[in-house]
């Protein structure tokens, strides 16, 4: 395989495909369309109690895309990674031309919690998310999934399904149904970054 480009990664998610190495070392990326998908449908993200005290505490501030290095460093400081040295190149290339960001939390001025991902039309492709302090990537979630609603998105691709997202709201679709949700999605004139983030009191009234 030849050198990838951010813009064939791009026409890779247009096609609903994505890259993934198996470990951090790895020099090579292969290319990976679950049978099965995981999505968040944007109208059903789920806030428990605790995870609704923690937002409501206002002890936190979230960003769009202040530290989108910071997030994807913290989700590859992991003993296990698929983010390798040149997923993180090409994510960065991504970042620089406007089509990937990065949602954070901070508290007391130090990131604690983020997600990343890649954005196409009305299309999230959630990528990886990181926490440093309890509940972090959940608010990080919370409020980007309020924020993407607002701006106008339609599909958030999550890849595959995990318990911690399944007690979310996230849920597994098959392929064939996915690929429908994408073809509609990216043809959608969403902007993330159009208007401001939503307040903790708009991420509440909209769980």
């Amino acid at each position: 395989m030849g050198e990838l480009t951010p813009e064939l990664l791009m026409r890779a998610y247009s096609m609903g495909v994505f890259p993934m190495s198996e470990h951090r070392d790895d020099p090579d990326i292969f290319w990976v369309d679950p049978i099965r998908r995981g999505i968040f449908p944007l109208d059903s993200f789920h806030i428990s109690r605790s995870l609704a005290r923690a937002i409501r505490r206002e002890d936190h501030v979230a960003t769009l895309s202040q530290d989108f290095e910071g997030v994807l460093d913290a989700c590859a400081d992991r003993s296990e990674t698929w983010i390798s040295a040149e997923i993180h190149r090409l994510y960065m290339a991504l970042h620089a031309e406007g089509k990937a960001h990065s949602l954070e939390v901070w508290q007391d001025g130090a990131l604690a919690g983020g997600v990343y991902g890649v954005v196409l039309g009305g299309a999230f492709f959630g990528e990886s998310m990181m926490s440093r302090r309890t509940n972090g990537s959940k608010i990080a979630l919370a409020y980007l999934i309020t924020h993407l609603r607002r701006s106008g998105f339609t599909l958030f691709d999550t890849q595959f399904i995990t318990d911690h997202l399944t007690s979310l709201g996230a849920i597994e679709i098959p392929r064939a149904d996915y690929h429908k949700l994408l073809t509609w999605a990216i043809r959608q004139n969403a902007d993330i970054s159009a208007q401001s983030l939503p307040s903790a009191s708009e991420v509440l009234a909209a769980s």
